[in-house]
């Protein structure tokens, strides 16, 4: 064999090799990246915010005493129903009954002093007009001198009188307090409920509410026909919420139930949790869902989920939430980027942050498209702009999306076998 000849053969077998890896190569570097496709496709989409809260009554009367001493009588215990007016304890009362007689004693001799000063009055009145007449008829007989001083006396019982007529005032006031403190030993039911709270035992002291009103609590009476749950919503949502917004609403108690709601309250001051520094506080607002169809089982301070429903869409376009992502692309931000998404993008040097999905070509490429999102579903966003029904995306996973770039070659993931659930 020449020297050509064997020049010929290695050629031919460096090109065949070469052929080989370069066939092995392409077919490693076609495989593409592994992702979910989806079409775009017209959903039903309901937006939502949920929030924990705990269940309670719409109305209730906290009870307390207004004023100490020894619980003597208790006609009622925990979890009973009780009508409006009805006897529900009494506090000791001797000491209220002492003072009511002693105040009673005053008074009527207050009254009797005032009769007094009212005869002594009368007297000096008649001394005076008898000593006057004689005067007019003989100024000798009696003198100036001695009827100014009847004129004196007069004045005198005239004040006497007055300050008398205060004194039975005051004595009136002090035994009407006394008899104010003496009924309020006796406590009656100021609606109709049920005890849903008794803090107190026969025997024990009340204490006055206004020395400290949690510990002063004796019972709390509530109205059980109309319960409604508070629940705390982030100021980043509490916006999208509005007074009489539908709900469906779980209670713990009852896990495979849930109850129809509706938002009767939003409060306009916020309530802010627990935090390190009032820097870094949660900010929450109290949202009030009154539950339209709770059991008579339902009982106070049960926990509660409120799933407040914010808007719906009835068969709009809708992509996975998932799919959609940010690029940073000047280009796209402000070339191939409809009205609304850029009107979405925030700004930053030189570049726009810009929303939309990747789009899947015939050829297995994807393409970055800017798109314009509505509300959010539980899984979808509404789209508003920028797709249209039937376009293939990418709808995941998220590491995939994340990593993928214009004009990269993405494979299918084969569907996983459906077990007759839900995802």
């Amino acid at each position: 064999m020449t020297k050509k000849m064997k020049l010929g053969i290695a050629g031919v077998v460096i090109i065949a090799v070469g052929a080989l890896v370069a066939t092995a190569a392409a077919k490693s570097g076609n495989k593409g990246t592994m992702v979910r496709i989806e079409g775009v496709e017209a959903r039903d989409l309901v937006a939502s915010v949920t929030a924990s809260g705990q269940i309670g009554p719409r109305t209730k009367v906290d009870l307390s005493a207004d004023i100490t001493g020894r619980i003597t009588r208790l006609a009622v215990k925990d979890g009973d129903l009780v009508a409006e007016g009805q006897f529900l304890l009494q506090i000791d009362p001797q000491q209220y009954e002492a003072q009511v007689q002693r105040a009673e004693a005053a008074l009527a001799n207050a009254r009797a002093g005032l009769a007094q000063a009212r005869a002594n009055l009368l007297q000096a009145q008649r001394n005076f007009e008898r000593q006057a007449e004689i005067r007019k008829t003989n100024a000798d007989l009696v003198s100036a001198a001695e009827l100014e001083q009847l004129e004196t006396q007069l004045e005198v019982n005239q004040a006497l009188v007055t300050a008398a007529e205060e004194n039975v005032k005051q004595n009136e006031a002090s035994l009407r307090d006394a008899r104010w403190q003496l009924s309020r030993t006796m406590i009656y039911a100021p609606m109709a409920g049920r005890v849903t709270r008794l803090n107190v035992e026969a025997g024990e002291t009340a204490i006055m509410g206004t020395l400290n009103r949690d510990a002063a609590i004796l019972l709390t009476i509530a109205d059980m026909s109309v319960l409604e749950t508070k629940v705390k919503v982030d100021e980043t949502d509490v916006s999208r919420i509005n007074v009489g917004d539908s709900a469906i609403v779980q209670i713990d108690a009852f896990p495979d139930t849930t109850f129809i709601g509706r938002v009767v309250e939003i409060s306009n001051s916020s309530v802010r949790g627990a935090a390190a520094s009032t820097t870094d506080q949660a900010i929450d607002y109290e949202v009030t869902v009154r539950i339209l169809n709770a059991p008579p089982e339902t009982r106070p301070d049960f926990s509660s989920t409120a799933k407040i429903v914010t808007d719906i869409r009835s068969q709009v376009l809708s992509i996975p939430i998932i799919a959609l992502t940010v690029r940073e692309n000047e280009d796209l931000a402000t070339t191939d980027a409809p009205p609304q998404a850029a009107a979405r993008t925030t700004p930053q040097v030189g570049k726009r942050d810009v929303e939309g999905v990747f789009v899947v070509g015939a050829d297995n490429t994807v393409t970055f498209r800017p798109v314009k999102v509505g509300i959010a579903g539980e899984k979808h966003f509404e789209v508003v702009d920028g797709l249209e029904a039937g376009t293939r995306i990418v709808a995941g996973t998220y590491q995939a999306i994340r990593e993928l770039k214009d004009g990269q070659l993405v494979r299918e993931q084969p569907a996983t076998p459906t077990t007759g659930k839900t995802p």
